[in-house]
């Protein structure tokens, strides 16, 4: 059954909700910054939040900021299994399976990766510079891009799992992307690794997913060793990206 583009932006906010990355309590961003986080039209965020205020997950009021006011996203799987369920496993573990899969997945996604996506990743790298002060806008479009990625390897069974991967302990992500420079150097992995897709060059790709990955496992497990996610603060101003932000586009939601 073919699904409405609210229903798929409805089920992708639930799904940073069910991450940790939205936390009961939290605003979300606003619309206009979904839109470009997400990639879709105002009026499709607007659908897809008027989708999880009546299960009653978030709550909008007139004249206050739209709120999370509920975890309990039900059964929702964005991958193989619900977002959190990957917690379970130790971080090495984690860290290996990324480094094995991933890269492999990364790798196969620059032989085949078409030119849409393409611009829709150098939109995403819009995005996440104009997010450089919110680590959960930021998160937002990062998930978006890195799905955008694992889906150009061709093969959906290996997209949901390196896509169940990237959910690791998201909580202690948002905490690490807001110190100082953290987004910065997100953003010029990105940038890197675009470049490397553009050319179609695996081996590149695969070097700048590597930095990439290993600097992710790295800061998770100082925020870890920290004693917890705790409060999000400030951040550094990454570079522009090559291109401006995007006017809004139909047509390019993806499930």
């Amino acid at each position: 059954m073919r699904r409405s583009a609210r229903e798929i932006v409805a089920d992708k906010i639930a799904s940073v909700i069910a991450s940790g990355v939205l936390q009961v309590g939290d605003a979300l961003p606003s619309e206009r910054d979904l839109a470009a986080a997400i990639q879709v039209s105002r009026e499709t965020v607007r659908g897809g939040v008027q989708i999880l205020a009546a299960r009653g997950i978030i709550e909008v009021s007139h004249g206050a900021r739209t709120r999370v006011v509920s975890s309990d996203v039900g059964s929702f799987t964005a991958g193989l299994r619900p977002p959190r369920d990957v917690n379970a496993y130790d971080i090495e573990a984690v860290r290996a399976a990324r480094m094995l899969a991933e890269l492999a997945v990364v790798a196969e996604a620059a032989r085949r990766i078409d030119q849409p996506t393409l611009r829709l990743l150098d939109d995403a790298l819009a995005a996440q510079s104009a997010a450089a002060g919110d680590p959960v806008r930021f998160l937002i479009s990062d998930r978006e891009f890195h799905f955008a990625i694992y889906r150009s390897c061709g093969n959906p069974v290996l997209a949901d799992f390196v896509s169940d991967l990237y959910a690791y302990m998201m909580e202690f992500r948002r905490k690490a992307v807001s110190r100082p420079g953290a987004i910065l150097k997100s953003h010029e992995d990105h940038v890197a690794i675009v470049e490397g897709l553009r050319r179609h060059d695996p081996r590149s790709v695969v070097a700048a997913f590597e930095r990439h990955l290993k600097r992710i496992c790295a800061t998770t497990i100082a925020i870890m060793d920290d004693g917890g996610p705790g409060e999000v603060a400030p951040v550094a101003t990454p570079r522009r990206a090559k291109r401006a932000n995007p006017a809004e586009r139909t047509g390019q939601v993806r499930s």
